[in-house]
């Protein structure tokens, strides 16, 4: 079983995986949409992508503001993860990911990917830095 992180925006969806030991997330897609309130076909994905992966889990980012209060985009990502939880019957966990954008736009940079190939991608990294800061805090809890 695996676990799925996702970095939720407007009108993109970054997916990353992690491995079966709960060890390495890996981005796996951008889920791009139209609109913003249009989430038939990008829930539809998910779904594909929680069959094709067997998927246990999903943790979403949690966009709060930097003083920790809950603005438009964290209200927003936790009606998404009560409309992910209705879909798919599984757990899901909001995550707080204040600056995993601004650290994969960072990550990205420094890996000299030029600017239009950072737009495609950066919602993915995104989303492994979500995923990967959840597995990271599992494996220190258990103190591995």
């Amino acid at each position: 079983m695996r676990i799925m992180g996702l970095d939720y925006g407007s009108v993109t969806v970054g997916v990353a995986i992690s491995d079966e030991l709960h060890l390495t997330a890996q981005g796996i897609e951008v889920i791009r949409r139209k609109q913003e309130n249009k989430l038939r076909q990008t829930l539809a994905r998910i779904e594909e992508l929680i069959v094709e992966y067997d998927v246990e889990l999903i943790i979403l980012g949690f966009p709060k503001n930097m003083n920790n209060t809950i603005g438009e985009r964290a209200e927003k990502s936790e009606e998404f993860a009560d409309t992910l939880r209705r879909r798919t019957g599984l757990e899901v966990v909001l995550w707080d990911e204040r600056l995993t954008t601004v650290a994969a736009h960072n990550a990205l940079i420094e890996g000299n990917v030029r600017r239009s190939d950072r737009e495609k991608v950066v919602d993915k990294v995104a989303a492994v830095f979500i995923l990967q800061g959840y597995l990271d805090m599992q494996s220190m809890k258990k103190g591995t």
